[in-house]
């Protein structure tokens, strides 16, 4: 968990408390005391979450800490986890041309229509959309189903002119994925 920062909002105690043992911790531990300060501390942080004693409107990630007592390995515990849902969200979500590709619910949606993709086809996605140039079936059959390139089969071409199909039906879109001399390419 590098790279993650727990801001503690005006809760002083609370702060000190944390950085008496911030050694034991897997974030980093800031405080602001205002909301202005609060804005510039998020402002470069892309992974982080709020800890408060209540709602502070109009930001996002935010536990709020309105019970007590609790002992300390239990708030870690909650902010742990609060940080790893938060992740798990985050990565979850990608974006590719004018989609969005949801590898936790398998979805590929665009504006308000949805498709429902399985695991193959939404790992033959994001992989093909890494790469500006066209990738060869070889490769696919390699990285997205583990084939050996020995193996006489045309599972890479039918899942994608299946997939092709699904996202021209749902989306009428003929382009995402095209067909290369040399391979496939999202476009």
């Amino acid at each position: 968990m590098n790279n993650q920062t727990l801001i503690v909002y005006q809760f002083s105690t609370l702060h000190q408390i944390l950085k008496e043992i911030h050694h034991i911790f897997n974030f980093d531990i800031v405080e602001a005391e205002n909301s202005q300060l609060l804005k510039t501390k998020i402002k470069d942080l892309k992974n982080y979450i709020i800890i408060t004693r209540k709602n502070v409107l109009n930001f996002e990630h935010q536990v709020i800490f309105n019970f007590g007592p609790i002992k300390i390995y239990k708030l870690v515990e909650i902010i742990n986890i609060e940080l790893m849902k938060k992740n798990f969200n985050i990565q979850s979500s990608i974006s590719i041309k004018s989609y969005t590709i949801n590898q936790n619910s398998r979805e590929m949606s665009s504006k308000d229509k949805n498709l429902k993709l399985t695991e193959k086809e939404v790992n033959t996605i994001i992989y093909l959309s890494r790469f500006k140039k066209p990738v060869n079936t070889e490769e696919l059959e390699k990285n997205v189903w583990q084939y050996q390139s020995n193996i006489e089969t045309h599972t890479v071409e039918t899942h994608i002119y299946r997939l092709r199909k699904k996202i021209l039906r749902k989306f009428n879109d003929n382009n995402f994925i095209v067909s290369k001399k040399n391979g496939y390419q999202i476009s």
